[in-house]
């Protein structure tokens, strides 16, 4: 336990930071809840979550702006959620902007659809500053909240583990039966 501890003060707003240029919304929380436990800074966790957020979908709305549809045809796999994220810009347009990063499987891509879609820097930046301002807030203190949930598993850390792997076992003894049973079948 000692060293998942260590592992977290070294290296948790590492963490930080690149939880926040992706959809890392659960290494947010679980850094947040470790700040309610005392071993990170909550103050440093919300300034590097910010500046992460902003970072990223800055730079994402950038590219959006300069290669516009054509990053699209060339990441097939971004098609079908940036085709999402145009039908909710159009639909939605300001509020889009603001909660765009909430929303789940196309936060990367809202960023390069608002870019693509022309939206301008003068109205972009202020609203993307906003969003990071309130996905910052909300994600951090939402995980401090949490933080006696996390106190809790860090003090059971070693009966949660037994079971995690006891329950592990059966899953995979249970699994080995179906398929043994099916092929036989």
């Amino acid at each position: 336990m000692e060293q998942f501890i260590a592992f977290v003060q070294e290296w948790g707003y590492w963490a930080v930071f690149f939880g926040s240029l992706i959809e890392g919304e659960s290494v947010i929380l679980t850094a947040s809840s470790m700040a309610f436990a005392g071993y990170l800074s909550l103050y440093k966790i919300m300034i590097i979550a910010f500046f992460g957020t902003l970072i990223a979908d800055q730079a994402l709305y950038a590219l959006g702006r300069v290669y516009g549809p054509t990053i699209f045809e060339r990441f097939p796999k971004l098609s079908k959620s940036s085709e999402k994220a145009f039908s909710l810009l159009h639909k939605y347009d300001v509020w889009f902007i603001i909660v765009s990063r909430f929303i789940y499987g196309i936060r990367i891509t809202s960023a390069i659809v608002i870019g693509a879609a022309g939206i301008s820097p003068k109205r972009y930046i202020p609203l993307n500053i906003l969003s990071a301002i309130i996905w910052t807030l909300v994600s951090c203190i939402s995980g401090y909240l949490l933080g006696d949930v996390m106190i809790s598993i860090i003090e059971n850390f070693e009966t949660i583990q037994k079971y995690f792997f006891s329950g592990l076992l059966v899953v995979a003894v249970l699994i080995g039966i179906y398929t043994t049973w099916k092929r036989n079948r």
